[in-house]
This record gives C-alpha cells, sequence and structure tokens, in this order.
C-alpha cells in the first residue's frame, strides 16, 4: 500500500497536514469532533479502502499536525477541505463521520460541487422521546469554558450534554490515555457546534435545507446505535431528495472499518 504524508497549504496560508493512501478514484475522508488522523476511525478505514481508491485523510484546521484554528469562520475550514481535495486533480468523492458529516452538508450547501457523498451518523436530535435534546445553553456554555482556557471542562460538557454518555464515565475520562490530546484540540469544537448544534434541539429537519447538494448522498448508520442517533439519520435521508439510507447490523458510532468500507466502496462504485 502506497502511503505519502504531507502539507498543502489552504487559501489563507494555514498549513493543512494530509496523508495519501493507495490510488484509484480520489476519496477525501472528514473526520468528526476531537478526532485526528491518528487520533479516531478514519486511519483504519482509508486503508481499508486504499485497494481500490486514492484516499486522502487530513488534520481539519487546529488539530494534530496542521495550523491553528482561530479565529473561528468555517469558510476557513471548507477553504481547507478545498485544499486537500485538490490534491486528487479529479473531482472527489467524500464520506463524514458525526459532525464531519455536518460539515460536509454545510460544504456543499456553500457551492461546492463533488462526485458522491457518503455520511456516517451525523449527530442530530429529531424528537425528545428517545433522549433529551442539547440544553438551551449548550453552545454558549461550552464556549465560555473554552474562553476560559477550561478545556478538560468543556470536553466533559460535550461529552455528557452533546454526546449524551453516562455523568460517572465522563467523570472517568481524566483516567484515560487520550485525555490530553482531547483537552489539546478541545478549542476546535467550536467548529463542530456550528454545524450540528442547531438540529439538537428535539425538532423536526428543515424540508428545503439540503434540496440542492449536487450530488448522490448515502446515509449510513449503525443497529446498535441509539434509536435516537437512527432515527434523525433516517430523517436526514428523508430531507436529501435521491437519498439513500442503509443500517450496518451490529454497529454503533465506534464503527468498524471492515463493516464500513464494503458499504462505502457499494455506494462509490
Amino acid at each position: 500500500m502506497d502511503t505519502i504524508k504531507g502539507f498543502v497549504d489552504s487559501k489563507d496560508g494555514t498549513r493543512i497536514a494530509y496523508t495519501r493512501y493507495g490510488s484509484g478514484p480520489a476519496v477525501v475522508l472528514v473526520d468528526g469532533g476531537l478526532a485526528t488522523q491518528d487520533f479516531g476511525p478514519n486511519k483504519a478505514l482509508a486503508e481499508a479502502l486504499s485497494s481500490r481508491y486514492t484516499v486522502f485523510t487530513y488534520d481539519r484546521r487546529g488539530r494534530g499536525g496542521s495550523g491553528e484554528n482561530l479565529p473561528l469562520d468555517i469558510e476557513r475550514e471548507f477553504e481547507d477541505l478545498d485544499a486537500v481535495s485538490d490534491l486528487a486533480g479529479e473531482p472527489v468523492m467524500l464520506y463524514g463521520i458525526s459532525s464531519g458529516g455536518g460539515m460536509i452538508l454545510d460544504y456543499l450547501r456553500s457551492g461546492r460541487r463533488v462526485r458522491k457523498v457518503a455520511l456516517y451518523e451525523v449527530p442530530f436530535v429529531i424528537d425528545d422521546g428517545t433522549r433529551p435534546p442539547a440544553p438551551d445553553d449548550y453552545v454558549e456554555h461550552i464556549t465560555s469554558l473554552l474562553a476560559q482556557g477550561k478545556n478538560g471542562d468543556a470536553v466533559k460538557y460535550f461529552m455528557r450534554y452533546g454526546v449524551r454518555l453516562p455523568a460517572l464515565l465522563v467523570a472517568a475520562f481524566p483516567l484515560f490515555p487520550g485525555w490530553s490530546h482531547l483537552k489539546q484540540v478541545a478549542p476546535t469544537m467550536a467548529y463542530d457546534l456550528q454545524y450540528v448544534a442547531q438540529f439538537q434541539k428535539g425538532q423536526k429537519l428543515p424540508a428545503d435545507r439540503w434540496t440542492d447538494l449536487g450530488a448522490p448522498v448515502a446515509v449510513i448508520a449503525g443497529s446498535k446505535s441509539p434509536a435516537w442517533m437512527r432515527n434523525a439519520n433516517e430523517a436526514l435521508a428523508q430531507a436529501i431528495p435521491g437519498a439513500t439510507y442503509k443500517v450496518l447490523p451490529g454497529q454503533t458510532h465506534l464503527v468498524k472499518a471492515p463493516v464500513l468500507a464494503p458499504a462505502l466502496i457499494e455506494f462509490f462504485g
């Protein structure tokens, strides 16, 4: 397997770290919240896809080997994805997991055009029967904690009220090996909240927001993920004209590359 690591300059001059795997049609993988190329699921997925595709992973702005993420401006994140996609020299296919999928949805709404798009479990909350919506001051509270330099508290709040992990598990997070990484990249949560928080209020998704994405879309979820996650992603697929919806047996939000890769190959072709 051919693997090349490098950097590409975004439009504003920020250096973005990327890795290229394999050969074939180009696919760019977009991480979700707090993840990087080396801390998250996309490295294993890139390796699983590399026998059929040229796969690009990259560190989103402010994470891993990429440059700083401030001041907050999601257009800069879109330009980062532009820069990585341009390395392919052809229209790319995109895959985004969790809030990375939310970023891709906004990226396409900005007028960018790609070949195909696959999304795994965008964390919207469309009903309050299967889980409580995010608190009314959810974004403001996390933003305030980050502004005070309380990165650890911001991560805990996100895990408790955004991800809805049990309180005892969240309290134990500082004992986990990845805790220092989570605190380091915590400021980048400000980006991810922009993409998903407005649709975590327990309300139906808007019928006219994603009607002109300009590419075929597949929405995927895991059968063992919570009902609220499956409900939201099925509703998202219904809100995107022509989109397909697929449930992967036995999978959770921590989807396994050997199970996900065949579904993406079937869709990407």
